[in-house]
């Protein structure tokens, strides 16, 4: 049997050395699979010491024994806890709701070690192999079942609301883990408990975690990011070439320089920048530049800009402010005339997070237009990448800050009381975004 040991941590060692290499988003959605990795690992080795140390109880001393068995029981406790972990932050970035259940997971798992580490234990020999046993043992059942209990009335509760796929890798992992621990309960000298921990370690490892699905999405990212970069609305371009022509001939080559000036300010700030991160201030630099031709192509146009000083070093993805601007322009203020003001705010959250609010006065969304919008954001994964339409800045957008900074973060919009609408910018409030190009 301790063969089966050595073969499954071998395997796991192997799935752990290439996921800690891979390039991969730093959340806490990975950060809880890659403690439930090293978990899994510390728990396989513990599990091949007690498979020899208890089928040799005549060489190896008890005390041993029964150090290394307790801390076997409570590594297990421990691994099914991040299991219930990783599924619970899983279906509360699918679904939005927060994580009602995990205080009482924490709390059994605190109580969960305590007994494995202080309840009475036996030992059992029988012919087919030895096993230990008293009330100690009984913890790893008792975690088992709680957590599937506990995942299970997540799934029953959301199901609507999380992707098909991730209903069928959990659906699968938790029956596994049934399985596997009630053929354990049926035979205890089977000894097979860490079969269902590396099958369910695997599965989501192989359908939710795999290296090569986490490459797609960041290819993904920095493609649509260089495409938002290039792209330059047709439209945008030619107005402003005609604005210039007219003004030259109406007022001479003063204003015309000025506003070529402005012009190249905004089509050098939009291309000097390769990185995918930037500070605020350099994403507001590229804004005003914008701003001000649009601002001189409609006199009647004003914006204000509200910006915490303190955050102008605050890390945020490249080029999303823009795209959001424009189409405060094009769909709250075009049918206005361009009469009206759009106003930038920043500040920090009382969370510690960062808000960038895009306010405008305009004509707002229509019904139906509105709950487009917000069913598009909201199911922005299912969205296949947009390169036309009216709606390919906003969903480019919610992705790239869906995926550079975590599902928690992104772009919503909210109607204002007195017209128009605010688009809502959440995004973490950290020095060095942890991202790696």
């Amino acid at each position: 049997m301790l063969r089966a040991e050595i073969g499954l941590f071998l395997v796991m060692a192997f799935i752990a050395y290439f996921y800690f290499s891979a390039e991969k988003k730093h959340s806490l959605l990975h950060e809880t699979f890659s403690a439930l990795l090293v978990a899994v690992l510390i728990h396989l080795v513990l599990d091949g010491i007690t498979v020899y140390t208890v089928n040799h109880l005549d060489t190896v001393p008890r005390l041993f024994n029964g150090i290394v068995h307790r801390l076997f029981i409570s590594s297990m406790v421990l691994v099914i806890f991040l299991f219930y972990q990783y599924i619970s932050i899983l279906v509360a970035e699918e679904t939005g709701k927060p994580r009602k259940l995990d205080l009482a997971g924490r709390i059994f798992l605190v109580g969960g070690i305590l007994g494995s580490l202080l309840l009475p234990m036996e030992y059992t020999q029988t012919p087919i192999g030895n096993y230990s046993s008293g009330p100690y043992m009984l913890m790893c059942y008792a975690a088992v079942a709680f957590y599937l209990v506990l995942c299970a009335c997540l799934m029953l509760e959301n199901w609507q609301n999380i992707d098909k796929k991730k209903k069928s890798v959990i659906g699968a992992a938790l029956l596994i883990e049934f399985t596997i621990t009630s053929l354990q309960g049926y035979q205890h000298a089977w000894l097979v408990s860490c079969i269902g921990i590396t099958l369910m370690t695997l599965s989501f490892y192989l359908t939710l975690e795999n290296p090569d699905i986490l490459r797609a999405e960041l290819t993904e990212q920095k493609m649509s990011m260089l495409y938002l970069k290039s792209q330059v609305n047709p439209h945008f371009l030619y107005n402003t070439l005609d604005t210039i022509r007219i003004q030259a001939q109406l007022d001479g080559d003063k204003k015309v320089a000025d506003l070529l000036m402005q012009l190249v300010d905004f089509f050098r700030l939009s291309v000097k920048v390769d990185r995918p991160i930037v500070d605020l201030d350099e994403e507001m630099e590229l804004l005003e530049a914008y701003m001000e031709l649009m601002c001189y192509r409609y006199p009647e146009l004003e914006c204000e800009y509200d910006i915490d000083p303190e955050l102008g070093s605050a890390q945020v993805p490249n080029f999303i402010l823009q795209p959001i601007v424009e189409n405060s322009l094009l769909h709250g203020l075009k049918n206005k005339g361009y009469r009206g003001k759009v106003s930038i705010r920043a500040a920090r959250t009382r969370d510690g997070d960062l808000e960038v609010c895009v306010r405008d006065t305009g004509s707002g969304f229509a019904e139906v237009r509105k709950s487009a919008i917000d069913r598009m954001l909201q199911n922005y994964a299912k969205e296949p990448p947009k390169l036309t339409g009216n709606s390919i800045g906003i969903l480019n957008v919610q992705k790239r800050i869906k995926l550079l900074c975590g599902k928690k973060y992104g772009l919503w919009y909210t109607e204002n009381p007195e017209g128009g609408v605010t688009a809502h910018i959440l995004l973490p409030l950290e020095e060095e975004m942890q991202w790696k190009n």
